[in-house]
């Protein structure tokens, strides 16, 4: 850590304060990026309740490619759009 006088304060409390704004700003976009997403995809609950099966039979229609699915990571989720007008 860089050593600083005293005369230097208000000027590292002004930064340290831009910085915080800053990434307030990001968590913001990263909330509403994420509440979009959630509001543009099926859950696997979601998705069975829509097709009106029970909720392994999503599981077993991804795994032959019967339906249209996204995996980014552990969890399925599915496209609305896929499978709705809008």
């Amino acid at each position: 850590m860089n050593q600083f006088g005293f005369d230097k304060l208000p000027e590292i409390v002004r930064q340290l304060f831009e910085m915080v704004e800053h990434i307030e700003a990001m968590l913001v976009k990263m909330q509403k990026g994420r509440q979009q997403n959630d509001e543009q995809h099926f859950t696997i609950a979601e998705a069975a309740e829509y097709l009106n099966v029970t909720v392994a039979a999503p599981y077993a229609m991804t795994s032959r490619r019967l339906i249209p699915f996204n995996k980014p990571g552990k969890r399925l989720y599915f496209l609305k759009t896929d499978w709705t007008n809008g």
